[in-house]
């Protein structure tokens, strides 16, 4: 097995910005939710109710209530906005629900 740097192959500078775009919620296409659900919700945690601005608003995550990333209504209804915190705070709290419920 050769041994030796990798080769890399970098997006595009359009491509790079592009990706920027979506991850900060700033494009808005029938697939990005993201954007919806803070349009529908606002920028605030359903669980603490911290707020969010412009500088900070990446910690913000969009939380399916059922589970289903493919459940997706347009009136938002399947989604709560929650920061890291509560995000992982919800899922933690499955995690360990499903561990106690096993005999």
């Amino acid at each position: 097995m050769a041994r030796g740097p990798k080769t890399v192959k970098l997006p595009s500078a359009e491509d790079a910005a592009l990706l920027v775009k979506k991850m900060r919620g700033e494009v808005d296409s029938n697939t990005n939710y993201r954007s919806k659900s803070l349009r529908i919700h606002g920028p605030v945690c359903a669980r603490c109710g911290r707020e969010f601005d412009a500088a900070n608003l990446h910690q913000l995550t969009v939380h399916h209530r059922d589970g289903n990333h493919d459940n997706n209504p347009p009136d938002g209804s399947n989604w709560e906005n929650l920061c890291n915190h509560c995000h992982d705070d919800v899922h933690a709290r499955e995690l360990l629900g499903e561990y106690l419920s096993k005999p």
